[in-house]
């Protein structure tokens, strides 16, 4: 394959239109759950993440885990514990069984908070998901996002 490649131009165009999809969601639901609850994408999806952990055998993550899993660098998603549990969201506690482990937990409030953003976040991104659908380049992202079979 060669740059000017039919096939890689195409690839290129598909990439492109699902950078756009994200990057519209995501604009649209950060602008939703800023407006309703002072949250932040990232700080939603860091709440989400950690209030699946359980008590059982692996049911805590580690930092890296938590970072992959929100898509942030282990630095950022330090920084980004941290402001939540500034502000009472998230709690840390050295892990019992490793003294070098350290373990995030969302609290009372943060959970209080997570329950109430997300409707909003459900319904920002079935919002933005309708938006996205009525533009023909990335209808058949979308429907791929909502389960569908397509041909691109």
């Amino acid at each position: 394959m060669t740059a000017t490649d039919p096939a890689l131009t195409a690839l290129s165009q598909r990439w492109c239109a699902l950078s756009l999809l994200h990057g519209r969601i995501e604009a649209h639901i950060e602008r939703a759950l800023e407006s309703r609850h002072g949250l932040s994408v990232r700080e939603y999806s860091l709440l989400d993440v950690l209030s699946r952990q359980h008590s059982g055998p692996g049911g805590h993550l580690q930092m890296k885990q938590v970072a992959d899993a929100v898509v942030l660098s282990q630095s950022a998603t330090t920084r980004l514990v941290t402001r939540l549990e500034d502000r009472g969201l998230l709690t840390r506690y050295l892990c019992a069984t490793d003294r070098r482990g350290i373990y995030t937990d969302v609290t009372e409030s943060g959970l209080k908070l997570l329950e109430e953003a997300r409707p909003t976040n459900d319904s920002a991104l079935r919002e933005a998901l309708d938006e996205a659908a009525k533009n023909p380049e990335l209808a058949p992202l979308v429907q791929v996002v909502e389960g569908a079979t397509v041909t691109v």
